[in-house]
């Protein structure tokens, strides 16, 4: 909520992704890749897009973060707003293939945010193979989560070719404020603060008085819940094979049929969520037999929403869930039986946001103590996200919408992978750290197989990727590759671990 100045608080977990942005090894931009059947029309796509960050104040918003740590950063509407910075318009070199769009797409990925403007930016992509076009869409995580981004982008698209033929809002008031500034105004509000604190305290000191062992009951219950969710991240042992870490990214797709995925999970006896984790356990276990080093799990997190229905779009509410991930589990039911209890456990944990926690307790350290602790945190091989998308037809300035593609950042992790469920379909984004997985055909290959498995073992017979007829994908398709030789696999298994030992 806007306070009286035009300033709203930035809140201790959206700070602790904000500050991350800065250094490429901890950054939590998220990108989408959302093919288009037609280049839309460049004026009306601009229009699109100013209509859309006057409607939703978070993309005209900068971050002001105070000169010295006496208050949380403030989004503020940044009065040099310029719409040509944010929305640009390219065209591929090559032959446009899928592939050239993607690297391409990784090329903008690492290219960092303006830290001074909005934390946002869209490019419109032409001449890609078969006449298409592609939208791609760069946000800090510190904006939004996934299903907070569904909600924000409802802006940008209609529902029908012709659009809504909506009015032009009126232009937000920008603010002016300027990092000393905000941190005398910190300064000045602190004996405030400071009462507030003190109530919170006395009351919560009343409580106590009023029911002393509900109270200690309560504290002691949190304290056993937070030692099991701890003790579970440290159960989960990180893959030798994997250990590798690095700054180079590259990016796969899969595109499968929902319903398919849907039955094959409920056949099962689970959900697409669980058959979806099942599949990536599945390519897992096959890409480390691969090469030679099997293991029975590895730590995969998955984000869990806090979302209720009355949030902004803005901001985020999720915390990750850390679970040993039975990746040498050779049945895919077993598997999802097995995540299923294990999630099941977990969810219901009073201390599972662990993030919010942490981001509280360092939103007022400096850069140069929170840096270090990040570092020192147990390293997660795999993440995997589901965010549910649109389930009808939609249209940006005209042209449809045929596919999209979520690319989450990877902070220290060796893969994160985005499925997203929309027109009927799941699609599927791979984006990994090739210091983790060294072997770019076997992964493809790997994770082609490890979700036709699970679809063959819910007696679902169907393609796992389609060739749009106008946006044609032919890199996308994970094609498979030969089985990598016995001295490759040993040679790069000693590599990792050299990785290892040097860090």
């Amino acid at each position: 909520m806007s306070s009286a100045t035009g300033q709203v608080p930035m809140t201790a977990a959206d700070h602790f992704l904000h500050r991350g942005e800065a250094n490429p090894r901890t950054r939590s931009s998220v990108l989408s890749v959302e093919l288009l059947e037609a280049p839309p029309d460049w004026d009306r796509f601009l229009e699109t897009f100013e209509r859309a960050s006057r409607s939703v104040a978070r993309l005209r918003q900068r971050v002001v973060v105070p000169s010295a740590p006496t208050t949380s950063p403030r989004w503020v509407i940044d009065p040099d707003f310029d719409l040509s910075y944010h929305v640009r318009r390219v065209a591929l070199p090559g032959n446009g293939s899928h592939r050239e769009l993607l690297d391409f797409a990784e090329q903008l990925f690492i290219t960092p945010l303006d830290l001074q403007r909005p934390l946002w930016r869209v490019t419109l992509v032409e001449g890609l193979e078969g006449g298409g076009a592609a939208m791609i869409s760069q946000l800090s995580h510190a904006i939004t989560d996934g299903v907070g981004g569904v909600e924000m982008f409802a802006q940008v698209y209609d529902l029908t070719r012709e659009g809504r033929g909506l009015a032009m809002p009126e232009l937000p008031v920008p603010h002016d404020l300027e990092p000393n500034d905000l941190a005398l105004q910190g300064v000045k509000e602190l004996p405030w603060r400071a009462v507030g604190v003190t109530r919170s305290a006395l009351g919560l000191g009343l409580k106590a008085v009023g029911d002393p062992v509900g109270a200690v009951s309560g504290a002691l219950g949190y304290a056993a819940s937070l030692r099991r969710v701890l003790g579970a991240v440290a159960q989960a042992q990180p893959s030798p094979l994997l250990a590798g870490r690095g700054i180079q990214r590259r990016m796969l797709t899969l595109e499968l049929d929902l319903p398919g995925l849907k039955a094959a999970g409920k056949a099962l006896g689970g959900s697409v969520n669980d058959a979806y984790l099942a599949a990536m356990c599945g390519a897992l276990r096959r890409y480390h037999e691969g090469l030679g080093l099997p293991v029975d799990s590895l730590p995969m997190a998955i984000p869990v929403s806090l979302r209720a229905t009355s949030d902004d779009a803005g901001g985020n509410r999720w915390t990750g869930l850390i679970l040993a991930a039975p990746i040498g589990e050779a049945d895919p039911a077993a598997r999802i039986a097995a995540i299923r209890q294990i999630v099941a456990t977990r969810r219901d944990e009073p201390a599972l946001d662990v993030m919010g926690v942490v981001s509280s307790l360092t939103a007022m350290l400096p850069d140069l103590v929170v840096d270090p602790l990040v570092g020192a945190v147990a390293p997660v091989d795999v993440q995997c996200s589901n965010v549910m998308s649109y389930p009808g037809p939609t249209f940006v300035a005209g042209a449809q919408v045929v596919a999209q593609y979520g690319m989450g950042p990877v902070p220290g992790v060796g893969m994160m992978a985005t499925m997203i469920t929309r027109l009927g379909r799941a699609f599927i984004g791979f984006r990994y750290d090739t210091a983790s997985f060294v072997d770019d055909d076997l992964l493809e290959k790997c994770l082609r197989e490890g979700f036709a498995e699970v679809l063959a073992a819910g007696g679902v017979i169907a393609p796992l990727a389609g060739t749009h007829p106008v946006v044609k994908k032919k890199a996308a398709r994970l094609a498979p590759s030969p089985k990598v030789p016995a001295a490759r696999a040993a040679s790069r298994t000693r590599a990792a671990a050299t990785r290892k030992r040097a860090r």
